[in-house]
């Protein structure tokens, strides 16, 4: 019997599927005809969990939700007591798989409990054939598990002793739920009404869904303290027994996705070290967010899963993602966003960026260089490219881009605020407007960008991170230089400023401080206080000098990708700019000293 979805997934075909003694709601979106995604939800959630994540891969695929035994819609067990084994689990994903596909294999998709359940239906002998790719969040094989700590306890470094200890303590609420009787007491109590405000103040899930959601307003849904409460029994039913006795055989059948977020309170990153060793061909995903990913980044996760499926849909198992670059598994299908990217090290970092499989929004004023780099970005391995012309000192067409990028293509992942301009000249000769046209760009236009950018990051509550290119220039004094210096010392000071203030959402931010690079700043540099016949003499002259040095840009972009990674807040990239950041800080004197040589131009 089907009828409509009466809560949430609104347009939802909902039917009841019995398996095993107890009745499964199941709902699905999308054509039946296309390929079938079945998603697994986690605890103490139910089915809404996914609502959004469903409701974005319905326009491409025949999507499939089911609440668990003894959640949601679903009926319990009776006892409760040996009803949530993992076979018993099995049994209830294999009545659904029949039902909603009975002659092709399905796409599984689990997130916590989910996920556990899900490494159980893709490697069991009995489900082969049935699941054609698995992706994983937020919970491991219990299998895997118990041989991760097997190991560890057969060869006990300091490391591993550390490893364990680490998991150990992320896994307090494991052995809590185990107590008799005070779990459902407490979900049936206090806990369950203040389930959702918990979630709003840690994870930052809005307990009316997401900002700008259509179909956020469902969850956590009335049900949650009896799922909540039925829930226990899959830990007392499984975990001890697995962890004691893992078997020996759970090698995926299916290719296997794991995107882990590196937020995770309740699981360390260590627990997948060696999941190669049980999924062969894995591909690995990391993401700046906490553990209840499929609520707070929807669109990253429908695009992964997209992204997976249909390379697998189209007939190629074993093909290689176009992105192929060092940090893919860290940026891939992450949205970021480089200004100044026209040319130099903006081009450069948007193609880094690309390699590693991000998807790219090219800013800058030259219209016909954005549109070629996020071309060429695209060929190099951005799955998404897109460019967009705007001035970065004009702060209403700055807002402006950015409810544009929320609106179209989500809330950034990163920001790189990097378009720059050059003047130099003595500091007599550098006319008020000089002074401004530097300002403008290189100081306002990022305060610009990370005020309304770094406010939508802020605003979605699961990190980000801020690069501010600044420069060598920024604690190198240069008698040559003092407006193009003192805009950089701006900027990093204020990036310095703004990490402070935004590490407790997760955000970070760094300076970025080249030295000499070979790019084509020095040909539009304004050299105040000369002819026009010798600027562009000193123009010509330094294009040359900076060519003979020939630093090239992409260094920098791998810096920048570099330093996200490792969350660095200040990182010279040249030679000259390692030497000049520790004389500024052991000899300032010297630097002093050579600040009053006349440059070679």
């Amino acid at each position: 019997m089907e009828r409509q979805q009466p809560r949430g997934l609104q347009g939802a075909r909902e039917r009841r599927i019995a398996s095993g003694g107890v009745e499964l709601c199941v709902a699905e979106l999308g054509d039946a005809s296309r390929p079938t995604l079945v998603l697994v939800h986690g605890y103490p959630d139910s089915k809404e969990v996914w609502t959004e994540v469903a409701v974005q891969l319905a326009d491409r695929f025949h999507v499939v939700l089911y609440d668990v035994r003894g959640c949601g819609l679903s009926t319990a067990p009776s006892p409760l007591r040996g009803g949530f084994t993992l076979d018993k689990l099995t049994d209830d994903f294999l009545a659904v798989a029949d039902a909603v596909s009975p002659h092709e294999p399905v796409h599984l998709i689990g997130h916590d409990w989910g996920s556990v359940q899900g490494w159980e239906f893709a490697t069991a002998k009995r489900t082969e054939g049935r699941v054609a790719s698995f992706t994983s969040m937020s919970g491991p094989s219990l299998d895997h598990f118990g041989h991760w700590i097997k190991k560890r306890l057969a060869r006990p470094t300091p490391r591993r002793i550390a490893q364990l200890l680490g998991q150990g303590a992320k896994s307090w609420y494991v052995y809590a739920l185990h107590t008799p009787a005070l779990p459902e007491l407490a979900w049936r109590g206090a806990l369950g009404k203040r389930w959702p405000g918990i979630l709003e103040r840690i994870e930052k899930i809005p307990a009316k869904g997401r900002p700008g959601s259509e179909s956020g307003a469902d969850y956590p849904t009335a049900s949650l303290p009896e799922d909540a409460a039925h829930g226990a029994w899959l830990y007392r039913d499984n975990v001890r027994e697995r962890l004691r006795n893992p078997r020996a055989d759970a090698y995926a059948h299916a290719p296997v996705q794991l995107i882990t977020p590196t937020g995770d309170i309740f699981l360390s990153e260590r627990l997948y070290d060696d999941l190669e060793q049980w999924a062969p061909g894995l591909v690995r995903r990391t993401l700046p967010a906490k553990h209840w990913v499929p609520r707070t980044r929807p669109d990253q996760l429908t695009a992964w899963i997209t992204e997976f499926v249909t390379s697998l849909e189209e007939g190629d198992p074993a093909k290689e993602p176009l992105a192929t670059g060092p940090y893919v598994d860290r940026f891939g299908g992450q949205l970021v966003l480089v200004t100044g990217a026209a040319s130099g090290i903006g081009r450069a970092t948007a193609f880094a960026f690309a390699e590693a499989g991000a998807r790219i929004i090219a800013v800058d004023r030259d219209a016909e260089g954005a549109t070629r780099t996020a071309e060429l970005a695209r060929l190099i391995g951005a799955p998404k490219a897109w460019s967009e012309t705007v001035d970065v000192s004009d702060e209403q067409a700055m807002e402006k881009l950015a409810g544009k990028v929320a609106s179209e293509y989500g809330v950034l992942d990163v920001l790189v605020n990097n378009a720059g301009v050059g003047v130099s000249g003595s500091f007599l000769s550098t006319s008020t407007e000089d002074w401004r046209k530097v300002l403008d760009v290189n100081l306002w236009g990022v305060i610009h960008g990370c005020r309304v950018f770094g406010r939508q990051m802020a605003d979605r509550g699961q990190g980000g991170h801020i690069v501010n290119t600044a420069s060598a220039a920024a604690y190198q004094p240069s008698k040559a230089l003092p407006a193009y210096s003192t805009s950089k010392a701006a900027v990093l000071m204020l990036s310095e400023c703004l990490r402070a203030e935004l590490a407790g959402q997760g955000i970070g931010v760094s300076a970025i401080c080249p030295g000499i690079v070979n790019t084509n700043i020095t040909a539009t540099t304004r050299f105040t206080g000369v002819s026009e016949e010798e600027q562009k003499r000193r123009r010509t002259r330094t294009t040359r000098l900076y060519g003979k040095r020939n630093y090239p840009p992409e260094k920098v972009a791998q810096a920048i990708l570099r330093a996200i990674v490792r969350n660095q807040a200040v990182v010279p990239v040249t030679p000259e700019a390692r030497g000049a950041r520790l004389l500024s800080r052991f000899a300032p004197k010297a630097l002093r000293a050579i600040a009053r040589i006349d440059p070679p131009v």
